[in-house]
């Protein structure tokens, strides 16, 4: 792209453009982006995982949650890096906008949108699931609960992004510490002989105990070993609401990352031993299945309980904040309608948060089908996978002496071991739910089309992520002369 294609177009903004967009500086310390890093994972502790087992047996995804873990890790470093280039709203998009142009900067940041709208839709519905089997107020799920979840959540962002992830540092504090004590609960009736109990169909190519499915089944585990991670990568989006990003985003990154790993590892084995994988399979709550050998209560099974519903919560509120800060972050640089970047005196961007909250609502609504729109959500999140670790590999090709206050362990192989495994859960996918694929796939096509169309001659020049990029234009081509 040239110097001339980033110069503002002939509708280009008035002088007070970036004023009525912009948010709340220095809210956030390392210690609660590391929060708001786990409460966009920890509800996948709790719920969704276990449908893997269907798909690949205990073996099958125990190995796609190691590899799906080794893509994460390698992302996250490449992210720890790139974010502390770049530390704006624009997260993944701005990444991809620096390195692969305005293309791929709008591709990437569609993709991560679709995930974070999507999500919270189907964690909507998890979470009305949840209320009604507690026997919460007589409520039973359905759009009243989804209704209410929107509402109250989306009205505490709308307060402040310093309230908001205080409030999600509290309810994610109460999910981790109940995960430590269901695994201390399960591993007292942990034995490892339950773990490959599902039968093995003698038909696939590779079949045995611990690899029921088959080889293929591995592959086909690849979107429920994600959701042991997924979401993490969302950490970058509150850099401009950071102290000091340049080093926080780093730290909390890495943060994130181990604390998540370490319980993925925790509530994998001591579930799956404690029950027996076969029974686990199918369970809508499998870690109150694992406390259940008998299908009666306990007291322990009841807290896990309970707090299985903190994780949702805690997962739902914050793919709400990152949701609204990546649709801020396209609006403001003219990707998408301008009007959805403005921001409130709080310096919330109250339209970030309505509009998407109201598209989940009515998904939620009209659907109650939580299962398909996460594989939706997972669609969209492969794609940004892939095109951040693609950004990385270009910046550190074509920009070597770009100050990099953190540089990634491995540099371009670790980027590389990314790109590769993101490629490959993005096609398995397709192997798991292939209506979720091409629904989200349509979607991708309406959005570039809005793009290709209308918007790539529309962006804001002062933006960013915009200017950063320029930059780059503008010093490539002194080069050249």
């Amino acid at each position: 792209m040239t110097v001339e294609s980033t110069k503002p177009s002939p509708a280009e903004p008035a002088d007070d453009y970036l004023e009525r967009r912009t948010l709340r500086r220095g809210s956030a310390g390392w210690l609660l982006l590391t929060g708001l890093g786990v409460a966009y994972v920890v509800s996948g502790d709790y719920s969704g995982w276990n449908f893997g087992l269907a798909e690949g047996g205990f073996g099958g995804l125990a190995i796609a949650m190691a590899l799906m873990g080794v893509m994460y890790a390698c992302m996250v470093f490449s992210l720890a890096e790139l974010s502390s280039v770049l530390p704006t709203a624009g997260g993944g998009y701005g990444f991809a906008r620096r390195a692969l142009g305005p293309w791929g900067g709008f591709l990437t940041g569609t993709a991560i949108l679709i995930e974070y709208i999507l999500a919270p839709a189907a964690i909507s519905i998890f979470i009305g699931d949840y209320v009604e089997s507690l026997g919460l107020f007589g409520l039973t799920s359905g759009w009243p609960v989804y209704l209410a979840c929107f509402v109250v959540f989306i009205g505490i962002h709308l307060w402040g992004v310093g309230e908001a992830l205080r409030f999600s540092f509290v309810v994610t504090g109460i999910a981790v510490a109940a995960l430590l004590v269901f695994a201390v609960g399960a591993f007292t009736d942990f034995d490892a002989s339950k773990l490959n109990d599902i039968p093995v169909d003698t038909g696939a190519f590779g079949a045995n105990s611990w690899l029921p499915m088959g080889v293929l089944g591995i592959w086909a585990a690849f979107p429920f070993g994600m959701w042991f991670f997924l979401g993490v990568e969302g950490v970058p989006l509150a850099a401009e609401e950071t102290k000091d990003p340049a080093r926080t985003l780093p730290r909390a990154i890495r943060w994130s990352m181990a604390i998540l790993a370490a319980l993925a590892l925790l509530t994998f084995f001591a579930s799956a031993g404690a029950r027996g994988a076969n029974a686990l399979q199918d369970a809508g709550n499998p870690l109150v299945e694992a406390l259940q050998p008998d299908g009666e209560a306990t007291g322990l099974s009841r807290v896990i309980n309970y707090a299985g519903l903190a994780g949702l919560v805690a997962s739902f509120f914050s793919l709400i904040y990152a949701g609204s800060r990546q649709l801020f972050a396209l609006s403001r640089a003219g990707y998408l309608p301008r009007f959805l970047s403005l921001t409130s005196s709080r310096k919330a961007p109250y339209l970030g948060l309505l509009v998407p909250g109201a598209i989940g609502f009515g998904l939620a609504a009209a659907t109650g089908d939580g299962a398909r729109m996460l594989n939706v959500a997972v669609f969209g999140a492969t794609i940004s996978y892939a095109l951040m670790s693609l950004s990385h590999i270009v910046l550190r090709r074509r920009e070597p002496n770009l100050e990099r206050p953190y540089r990634t362990p491995g540099g371009i192989l670790t980027s590389s071991v990314a790109l590769v495994l993101a490629c490959a859960a993005l096609v398995a996918t397709f192997l798991v739910d292939v209506t979720a694929a091409l629904i989200a796939l349509a979607v991708y096509v309406v959005a570039i089309g809005y793009f290709g169309l209308y918007s790539r001659r529309h962006l804001v020049a002062r933006a960013p992520e915009e200017e950063f990029a320029a930059l780059a234009a503008a010093e490539a081509e002194l080069e050249r002369e």
